[in-house]
């Protein structure tokens, strides 16, 4: 029996060894990317400990100013791509209109280019449209405007999937039940369809929001880098030499604060939900 149980210690696990190169990958582009962003946050240039980074930051107004405008972009977006998501979601999980789900296709096909070259392609048509019509530049003279719009079509199938996934999961006798008790529409829309899509409404906010808040091609590409958000200004201290460091990995650091707290409110509405369907049960 011993021989045995030192045979199995002894013995290779291949199950195991699956789980290398993920905790490499983890060692190599998060823990030590990280560990560096911590450490040039609380030092100065010469790598001397020091909370300078952070004082120079929350006491600039600049900086504040930065950081209301990208949340602005980020809300406008998230709202923007929530209003638009939920109708063509609903209509693309409805059988009488997608019977052969060709057009949830069509509405994810984006997704599969570069987007980079989707914002660049994007830039130009509203460019050359403006001028046709305006005889002036979107990007050039509205570049809050252009930004958004920028957003808004990089981002919307990120909002449209999530909200596709939780219709198809709605229990349509229920929204059938509701208008054979005497419901009209809009309160069925209100009372039975929305309550049961909150799970999806969430994971498309939150799909939609974290990226905007840390992207800055496309700020940058369409307000022609007359719009500062935190990415561009990350950006912007991580090229000015080894002094830069310290500031942006203290703007880095409050980003993923940020995406923390959204993550963790994400999790707290999921747990909400389910309390809230287990009493209905």
């Amino acid at each position: 029996m011993e021989a045995v149980a030192r045979q199995r210690r002894h013995r290779f696990n291949f199950r195991g060894s699956l789980n290398i190169p993920f905790v490499v990958f983890m060692v190599f582009f998060v823990i030590i990317p990280l560990f560096l962003i911590l450490f040039y946050a609380f030092t100065d240039a010469e790598g001397h400990f020091s909370l300078k980074n952070w004082a120079d930051i929350f006491s600039s107004a600049e900086k504040w100013k930065t950081i209301g405008m990208t949340f602005l972009v980020a809300f406008a977006t998230t709202a923007i791509c929530l209003l638009i998501a939920y109708p063509i979601a609903f209509i693309l999980s409805n059988k009488k209109f997608n019977k052969n789900k060709v057009l949830v296709y069509v509405f994810l096909l984006p997704m599969w280019v570069n987007f980079v070259v989707r914002t660049m392609a994007l830039k130009d048509m509203l460019n050359v449209a403006f001028i046709t019509m305006f005889k002036t530049q979107l990007t050039a003279s509205y570049p809050l405007l252009g930004t958004i719009v920028g957003m808004v079509y990089d981002y919307l199938p990120f909002a449209i999937l999530p909200l596709y996934n939780q219709m198809l999961k709605m229990d349509k006798n229920q929204i059938e039940a509701a208008a054979d008790l005497g419901a009209n529409p809009v309160r069925v829309f209100y009372k039975v369809i929305i309550p049961m899509t909150v799970p999806g409404i969430i994971s498309a906010a939150t799909m939609t929001f974290m990226p905007t808040m840390s992207s800055y091609v496309i700020a940058f590409h369409m307000s022609n880098g007359k719009l500062p958000i935190i990415g561009t200004l990350i950006e912007f201290y991580f090229n000015t030499g080894t002094g830069g460091y310290n500031s942006g990995a203290v703007l880095s650091l409050v980003m993923l604060i940020i995406i923390g707290f959204s993550l963790v409110a994400e999790k707290l509405s999921d747990k909400k939900d389910d309390s809230r369907k287990a009493g209905i049960w």
